[in-house]
């Protein structure tokens, strides 16, 4: 039976992502849905799921510090080719840099850097928080059933840009272009709580369960 892990590295409240991956699961008849912390039970998963709520360099200390999780994770999905879902902070982490407070290196699975959101209508208020309407940029299987113009629910200050265009998959409008959702080979990243977006969020997170890289 197939085995997603939701990485637990004390970056934030996971029930509401285990819930919303158990229900698709269950549903998709995807396999079983652990949180853990365990980097042998990460080592051995056959999806992996990072989360991330806070502040890049407190979540990349955290992932790095916490019993070999780090390790069991590159090797997994870099080594392994194995199915990568970041969410919100695990998106960014995917990035070659982060630079909320100070310059911090992340996984360096998608080129380029997190920064702060600037939005050019002062009037936008920053954190980005709420819904917002997704732009399809690419094609990909988690989009099945998807389409431009379905909303996401986002909370964030800072945003990935991505070096090569090619691999940002979806973005907003707030003030400018914001990226939304990033990928390459067998890995994906959501700025957005998938979590928290209803419908198309459920969506999202059953095409991730039952993707074939």
């Amino acid at each position: 039976m197939s085995l997603t892990v939701l990485i637990d590295y004390e970056s934030g409240n996971l029930h509401s992502a285990h819930k919303a991956f158990e229900r698709m699961a269950r549903e998709a008849d995807a396999g079983t849905i652990v949180v853990t912390s365990d980097a042998d039970v990460v080592a051995r998963a056959d999806r992996i799921v990072l989360p991330g709520d806070g502040a890049f360099p407190a979540c990349a200390e955290a992932l790095r510090g916490t019993g070999g999780l780090y390790d069991a994770l590159v090797e997994a999905v870099d080594g392994k080719g194995r199915p990568f879902l970041g969410i919100c902070v695990g998106m960014q982490l995917m990035a070659t840099w982060g630079r909320e407070y100070r310059d911090t290196p992340g996984l360096d699975w998608v080129g380029g850097q997190v920064v702060h959101i600037d939005p050019a209508d002062p009037a936008l208020k920053v954190p980005h928080m709420g819904w917002n309407d997704l732009h399809l940029d690419a094609a990909h299987p988690v989009f099945e059933g998807v389409r431009s113009g379905d909303h996401a629910y986002f909370v964030h200050s800072y945003h990935f840009e991505v070096a090569d265009p090619t691999m940002r998959l979806a973005h907003v409008d707030y003030g400018g272009d914001v990226t939304a959702v990033v990928g390459t080979g067998t890995m994906v990243g959501m700025q957005f709580h998938p979590e928290k977006s209803q419908d198309v969020g459920l969506r999202l997170i059953r095409n991730f369960l039952t993707w074939a890289p």
